[in-house]
C-alpha cells in the first residue's frame, strides 16, 4: 500500500484514537467514507493499529525495564520476532552497537524479572548475553496496558 500525504494526515489526526472520522474528513476536506475506507485499508495492511495507551508509572506495581540482548547468530529480524512474542514484551528493536536487540518489557507483581528470564527468555536459543536497565523515570512513555 502506498502511504501518501492523505494517509499521513489521517494517521496524524488519529493520535487521539477517539476522533470521529467525520471530523477528520471535515478537517482534510474529504468525505467521511474516504477516511473510513483508508483507515480500514491501513489497518488491514498492518500499517495502522488504533489502541489505548497508559503511562506505566500510573499503574500500581508495574515497572518497565529495558533489556539489551546479544545473540550468537545474525538472523536479527527472526530473533526480534521471537522476542516480540514473549510475555511482557512491549517492543523489540534491532540496533547497532553493543547489543543486537533492545527490548522494552513490562513487569508487575505477578510477573517479575526473574520469571521473565527463566520462563520466557530461556525458551529462545542462541542468546549470548542480556543486560537489564531498570527505568526509574520516563518522559512521554505510553504503553499498551498488559496486566
Amino acid at each position: 500500500m502506498k502511504i501518501d500525504d492523505i494517509n499521513i494526515s489521517i494517521i496524524n489526526h488519529l493520535k487521539d484514537g477517539r476522533v470521529p472520522f467525520k471530523k477528520i474528513a471535515d478537517d482534510l476536506s474529504l468525505s467521511e467514507g474516504t477516511v473510513r475506507s483508508r483507515v480500514k485499508k491501513l489497518m488491514d495492511e498492518g500499517i495502522l493499529e488504533i489502541t489505548g495507551f497508559v503511562d506505566p508509572e500510573a499503574i500500581p506495581e508495574q515497572n518497565v525495564v529495558l533489556v539489551g540482548v546479544r545473540v550468537k547468530d545474525m538472523n536479527l529480524v527472526k530473533k526480534g520476532e521471537e522476542f516480540s512474542k514473549l510475555r511482557g514484551v512491549i517492543s523489540v528493536c534491532v540496533v547497532t552497537g553493543r547489543y543486537d536487540l533492545i527490548l522494552m518489557v513490562m513487569l508487575g507483581r505477578d510477573f517479575t524479572i526473574l520469571e521473565f528470564y527463566t520462563e520466557e527468555v530461556a525458551t529462545i536459543e542462541n542468546v549470548s548475553s542480556v543486560e537489564t536497565f531498570v527505568v526509574y523515570k520516563s518522559f512521554n512513555l505510553k504503553v499498551p496496558l498488559t496486566l
